[in-house]
């Protein structure tokens, strides 16, 4: 079986962690930087991504803290995430835990989620 050190994991995770500092929620599931923050996305706010730790099922894991009173930009359906720099870099994008209709100039909440990366098998 392969095996990795933690700090393998944990210099992917410090990317994510140092730099990703916007979160936008998006109808259709991103692959770009440009898909995230603009032709996707409904909403988005300033985030944080917590420092690395043990994750329960085995790897590394980081905490993405919660959002709340976040301006939606559009009209539609958020049912993905994305991770971004706000500037040019797209990190990481996965499904909300529950799609929420969302309208442009309300608000809109996430609850804190975990982005991990399991061990090996």
């Amino acid at each position: 079986m392969a095996t990795l050190a933690n700090a393998v994991f944990d210099d992917g995770l410090n990317t994510l962690t140092t730099n990703g500092t916007r979160i936008d929620i998006c109808s259709t599931e991103p692959t770009t930087y440009t898909e995230a923050t603009s032709t996707y996305t409904l909403g988005n706010a300033t985030s944080s991504v917590g420092s690395p730790a043990d994750r329960v099922e085995g790897g590394r894991e980081v905490t993405v803290a919660s959002v709340s009173g976040a301006s939606v930009t559009g009209t539609g359906t958020a049912a993905f995430y994305a991770i971004t720099n706000g500037s040019d870099t797209l990190y990481v994008t996965g499904d909300l835990q529950t799609s929420q209709s969302v309208t442009s100039g309300n608000t809109f909440s996430l609850g804190s989620f975990t982005i991990g990366i399991p061990d090996p098998v």
